[in-house]
């Protein structure tokens, strides 16, 4: 909206932090970023302890832990879309849904972020974590298809990662919902930003969890430069 770019390299979005090396921690810091946002559960947290970093970590658990008793709900969401790409688009509205204020608070931890580059991460990178970059991006004005484009990218990006969780499936049914899972189609985000959109926009939505003004603001003037 009204033209223009997003800064580069105000929001980084990546998988996992903890696998860096030594020489990935230098090539972050080098990168500019002063601040990342952890969307991981306290479990994960706790099954991967952190270390000291040389930048700020703030922790922001967008989703419940794995023995929330309304897991097999979102699973029933899932099963029930006719495709792949519906039932991703599914399943982020019920976490959008669900989980409205978890989401707010991890905008506004970016809004709050000090000058610098903020990474943004969860354990892959595309599901929570494209989902608050999404919104971000869609604050700052950036048109639902060149977002969705981004989003895509996730899939091919993270083969590496991906394929050896779905060549371990035990069975074709299992190796079908890895395959499933691992995969980012464009369509799926632009479905949930355009419902974002038609429910009255992205503003009013992170607005309605608990976003400040001051707050939706300060995130725009970092995406926008």
């Amino acid at each position: 909206m009204g033209g223009g770019t997003t800064a580069y390299g105000a929001v980084v979005r990546a998988d996992s932090v903890r696998r860096l090396s030594e020489a990935g921690w230098r090539q972050l810091v080098d990168y500019g970023i002063e601040t990342i946002v952890d969307l991981r559960m306290h479990d994960e947290l706790a099954a991967d302890p952190p270390d000291a970093v040389p930048v700020n970590v703030v922790h922001v658990p967008v989703l419940p832990e794995p023995d929330w008793p309304h897991w097999h709900e979102i699973d029933t969401v899932s099963e029930a879309a006719l495709d792949g790409a519906s039932s991703t688009q599914a399943v982020y509205l019920e976490f959008l849904d669900r989980f409205a204020k978890r989401f707010a608070a991890a905008i506004s931890a970016v809004a709050a972020a000090p000058p610098g580059g903020v990474l943004v991460h969860c354990m892959v990178g595309k599901d929570r974590t494209g989902l608050v970059v999404a919104l971000l991006l869609r604050l700052a004005g950036v048109p639902v298809a060149e977002i969705a484009a981004d989003y895509a990218q996730s899939e091919h990006n993270l083969f590496n990662l991906t394929r050896p969780w779905i060549e371990e499936a035990a069975d074709e049914r299992e190796r079908a919902r890895r395959e499933r899972l691992s995969a980012t189609p464009a369509q799926s985000m632009e479905g949930v930003l355009r419902e974002v959109d038609r429910r009255g926009g992205t503003a009013a939505y992170l607005a309605a969890a608990g976003v400040r003004n001051d707050e939706l603001v300060a995130v725009r003037a970092r995406l926008r430069g």
